[in-house]
């Protein structure tokens, strides 16, 4: 995958790694993914290279999510499997990068194990860092950008089946929704250049790639226009998503994750006029409740957000629709928690990300509001929605069973290597025999029967 770094461009010179191996794990989302494949392009022009085992390495990368208590938790878990590995090694440098290096830079500083803290717009800067890290300095680099988006960096892809690709198209977010860190830790929204993001996918697709995801905090909210152009030379989110998408006829085309509050029309026409534009929207909803959804400040009410989910099915009738859902806010009563089962019911979701809240520190909700619902609540609550949840995706891959769909080839299936697995337009995952496909091969798929998860099928010939 080293040749994905070719229009990649650089000020650190070549030499400063040397050859010496670099480990990097990952946690969070998918933001995070791509930002480790963009880390990995700058170690890598600087001289470094990448390794699986953490054993054999001298650097020791961690990038961290900060989104939710327990994401946070188990990086400080595997700092502990780092310090065990500098107490055998003293020379292996450890570094936080990510959103936890952003929130918690002096506590990681203060930890013993780490040598280098490094916020998510600071990522080019880690190979001098490293570099002092390496005669004894602690490094730390979290400044926030308003530019920053590492349109010109080329990531080395770190996924294992070469078919499916993640293309960050924008940076930060503007939102400020009163329980996330987001802002805080990835600073102001910011659109990349059309034109980057582009090259980026024709490089993918001369690379074998058969599906990009393109990914933002609010997609919906890209805006790119070139210095000097007129106005109408303006690349809104519909617009760039058309240009992918007519870069290649046989280029599945994925996007996460949409705002409520910003899902335009102009979108969803899209979707429905270019076929290789999977149909699959994740639209969080987070609540189902007014009061709660204003106290989330989440800019749109339960109405506005099921006008939307009817247009979405008015213009693409066969799209599917996944969220995220929050249980125990603060303040929930069983009242909140009703509208937002009912709210599931009446939009059927296929599937859902679902969570207790947990209080980030420094966030609105920490600030001004009591958490208040119990531990305990929260759990039930939180079991009661993901109750509900299966009954819906197996209800929903219910409905497919009889049906025959493209499915695109992603790797053998985990319980038996004569068997693949891959995904519909419909972002569900089908397993069905190999009957001599292989990974980026898009297969005619029968589904005959199902579990909530996943839909089970026999080629058609």
């Amino acid at each position: 995958m080293e040749k994905e770094t070719n229009y990649a461009r650089f000020s650190t010179p070549a030499t400063t790694g040397r050859g010496k191996r670099l480990y990097i794990e990952t946690y969070g989302c998918q933001m995070n993914v791509n930002d480790s494949e963009v880390v990995t392009a700058i170690m890598q022009q600087a001289g470094f290279i990448t390794t699986d085992n953490m054993s054999d390495a001298d650097v020791l990368l961690v990038n961290t999510c900060s989104v939710r208590d327990n994401a946070e938790q188990r990086v400080w878990g595997r700092l502990e499997v780092f310090r065990l590995q500098k107490q055998r090694r003293p020379d292996v440098i450890v570094g936080v990068l990510g959103c936890m290096a952003e929130r918690l830079k002096e506590e990681l500083l203060e930890n013993g194990t780490v040598d280098l803290v490094v916020g998510p717009d600071a990522y080019r800067s880690l190979p001098k860092l490293v570099a002092g890290a390496e005669s004894g300095q602690k490094g730390i680099n979290t400044l926030l950008s308003r530019e920053e988006t590492y349109a010109d960096i080329a990531p080395v892809r770190t996924d294992k089946n070469g078919v499916t690709a993640f293309v960050s198209i924008m940076r930060g977010c503007n939102n400020a929704c009163a329980y996330c860190v987001v802002p805080y830790t990835r600073g102001a929204e910011r659109s990349r250049p059309a034109k980057t993001i582009l090259q980026e996918v024709r490089t993918l697709l001369q690379n074998g790639y058969r599906e990009v995801t393109l990914l933002g905090q609010n997609v919906n909210s890209y805006c790119w226009k070139e210095p000097g152009a007129p106005d109408n030379g303006t690349v809104t989110f519909a617009r760039l998503l058309e240009l992918v998408a007519l870069l290649d006829p046989s280029l599945r085309v994925r996007f996460s994750t949409s705002h409520p509050k910003d899902m335009s029309n102009a979108v969803l026409y899209t979707m429905a006029m270019y076929p290789n534009i999977c149909n699959h929207i994740h639209l969080p909803v987070q609540s189902g409740s007014n009061r709660i959804l204003e106290k989330m400040h989440r800019g749109y009410s339960r109405e506005h957000y099921l006008e939307r989910i009817a247009k979405i099915r008015e213009i693409i009738p066969e799209c599917a629709i996944t969220t995220d859902i929050i249980a125990g806010f603060c303040s929930e009563t069983p009242d909140d928690h009703a509208q937002t089962l009912l709210l599931m019911r009446k939009v059927g979701y296929d599937a859902a990300f679902m969570f207790h809240y947990s209080e980030r520190p420094n966030t609105k909700a920490a600030r001004q509001f009591l958490d208040d619902v119990p531990p305990s609540l929260k759990t039930r609550r939180l079991n009661e929605i993901i109750a509900l949840q299966n009954q819906l995706s197996l209800a929903s891959n219910q409905r497919d069973t009889g049906k025959t769909f493209d499915v695109l080839a992603e790797g053998n299936s985990k319980r038996s290597d004569d068997f693949l697995f891959g995904r519909t337009s419909h972002n569900k995952v089908a397993v069905f025999p190999k009957a001599g496909f292989k990974p980026g091969d898009y297969v005619r798929v029968k589904i005959t029967e199902c579990s909530s998860a996943t839909l089970i099928g026999d080629v058609v010939k």
